[in-house]
Order: structure tokens, then sequence, then C-alpha cells
């Protein structure tokens, strides 16, 4: 009876396990030994090979690769608090139009995954400075509405926080900033994440078209791009088409989080400028704008106003060129050793249960 016991235990069966068990453990070794750049980098979207891909890049906009190297559209690519993964939306092996969903992959653009098995529309995300959370948008097009939603890592439940869009986590933790809309008025808004209590960041008297808010992740800074001239008297909340003159008056701001000190950034003068991030430190901002027909990436000091252009090349149409940004600086990065499990084991869980 031992022997067969032995000889059943020893069989093709276990072996088929073991092997199987053995690549899970290599899956899981490899996500926790991904290596966050030992060098501040900058992750943007760029459409230079016909479609939206990920790409890297030094902050003097040196170095670009290509990280995605997919045929579907990736974009909003963000760090993870260690740096050792990279958080992107894209629309790769949807089956309805129009649908996006968040990713994940290491730093060197390989190991992409789905964060969740259930598909919907999710976009759009912000991690929390713990790297326990994330938020992101979700959007309904039959209600023609959009959510933000927070997912704990390793938990099967999402929660619905507010209707808006675009949301930022504060570097404490307890807030996101995020837009709020009704028509043509958006306004830079913040909830707290426990209490659900909500605030403008502008008084009410503030014209109503801001967008994007980034906030730093060591002082208690924003950026977000405005437009705070008045549109046309006779325009048409919701039904007109925004003017060009009108619409290429946004540009860049930055402001402290009870709203005192706001100061412009970028100079209306121009095509609208978009997108800004924040660098970890609140000294540079990156951001969008239109430079001899196609979008480019930019940067600007935050103390001198000295702007640089970060991408030359041209891409596939004027809303395909180059866009976005997200900062990594290890020097203001959540350490590794202590909580690897964060981002690895946490995220396989969330991917099963979900």
């Amino acid at each position: 009876m031992r022997e067969a016991y032995t000889r059943n235990l020893w069989g093709k069966p276990f072996w088929i396990l073991h092997i199987f068990s053995l690549m899970l453990l290599l899956t899981s070794v490899t996500a926790v030994f991904a290596k966050a750049p030992t060098t501040a980098k900058i992750l943007f979207t760029s459409a230079r090979d016909g479609n939206r891909d990920i790409y890297i890049m030094n902050p003097d906009g040196s170095e670009q690769v290509n990280l995605t190297q997919h045929p579907a559209d990736d974009q909003s690519a963000i760090w993870s608090p260690t740096g050792e993964q990279i958080l992107f939306s894209s629309n790769r092996g949807h089956k309805v139009w129009g649908s996006w969903d968040l990713y994940l992959m290491d730093p060197d653009g390989k190991n992409v995954r789905r964060v969740f098995k259930k598909e919907t529309f999710r976009k759009d995300a912000t991690w929390s400075p713990d790297g326990k959370q994330i938020a992101y948008n979700n959007i309904s097009w039959d209600a023609g509405e959009s959510h933000i939603y927070v997912a704990t890592l390793g938990e099967q439940e999402e929660e619905r926080i507010v209707e808006g869009f675009d949301p930022v986590w504060s570097p404490n933790g307890t807030e996101l900033a995020y837009v709020t809309y009704i028509l043509d008025a958006r306004r830079v808004a913040l909830i707290d994440i426990r209490t659900k209590k909500t605030e403008r960041l502008l008084p009410r008297k503030a014209t109503s078209w801001q967008n994007g808010p980034s906030w730093s992740a060591t002082r208690n800074k924003l950026v977000f791009s405005w437009n705070q001239n008045p549109l046309p008297p006779n325009h048409r909340p919701g039904i007109d088409r925004f003017p060009p003159a009108w619409r290429d008056k946004e540009t860049i701001y930055i402001v402290n989080r009870d709203g005192t000190d706001l100061r412009q950034l970028v100079d209306e003068a121009g095509p609208y400028a978009q997108y800004p991030a924040l660098s970890p430190n609140g000294e540079e901002v990156l951001y969008t704008q239109e430079i001899n027909g196609y979008f480019q990436v930019f940067k600007v000091n935050v103390n001198n106003r000295i702007v640089t252009q970060l991408t030359h090349i041209i891409g596939a149409s004027l809303l395909q060129a180059n866009a976005g940004g997200a900062w990594f600086d290890p020097a203001y990065a959540l350490p590794v050793a202590p909580q690897p499990h964060l981002l690895t084991t946490t995220w396989g869980k969330m991917k099963t249960q979900n």
C-alpha cells in the first residue's frame, strides 16, 4: 500500500502540479524584484509609431523609449509609490467599443497584466501615497455619467466615491482632488475620502473651466489647467462648441491646498496648455501644448517660469502626438524593502478575486 501511494504521489499529476507551482513562484519572484529606476524618469504618451503607446524619458527629454509597443491605445501611465510598477489605461482586448481598463507593467514594459478580472470602463488612475489603494474614473455611457471609484488592493470591492473625473491623491492620503462638472462648468474640487465632505479649490466666483489637477508629493500645492476668461454672451452651455479663440486661453496655474498664493505659470499666448503634472519636489511642472500642428510635452520651472520643450517628434495627428506626463524620482519614493507585498502579492490577489 505504501509503495502504491508513493508511486501515485510522484506520478505525472504530481509533477504537473509541481511545475505549475514553480511557475507561479517564479512569476511572484519576478514581480517582487522588478527594479525601480535609480534616477528620475518621466512617463508620457506618444503616437509617433501610429498609435498611442507609453514611453519613458529622462527629465531633460533624452533617452525616449517605447514601453508598451502594442497595437491598442495605451495612455495615462503613472508610477507606483516605490517605482516598481506602472499603472496605465488601455483599450486592448476589450469586446465593447470605447471600453478602457487598467493594466500593470514593470518599469521596463514587461509583465503586463490586467488589474481587474471583471471588465468595465476604468481609466485615468491615481495611486495612494502608501501604495494600498487606487482611484480612477468609471464612465457609464448609457447614463452619460462619470464617477470616481476607489479600490483597496487585495480586496474585491470597488467603492464609488463621487461624481466627477481625473482624481489625484493628496500627499497625506486623506483627500482626492478631482474635476466636477455640470454642462460646460468644470471646477477642481476636493473630497475627504473618509467623511465624503467636498469643497471647491477656488472660490465660487472663480470662472468655471478648470481641469487636470496634480498634487505635489512633498508640498501641499496643486497645479491645474484653467481658462479664467468668460465665455461669449451668446454661448449655449452643453450645445455650442467652444470658440477656438476662447479655448486657447486655457493654461497652467499653481495654488496652495487652501486656495491661497494662486499663480499663473504659463502665458496664455499660443494654443491652450493642459495635462499638468507637478514634480515630486514641487519645483517643475510637465504640461502639453500644441506647437506647429502637433501636441508636445513641455516642462516649466515653478520659480522662474523658464519653459523647456521635451518632445519634438510629430505623430499621426494633432491629438495623437506626444502628451501627458508622470514623474518618478527615487529621492522621493516610498521605501521599497519594507513593503514589497503591497505591489506584488496584493495585486495578484486582487486580480484573482475580482
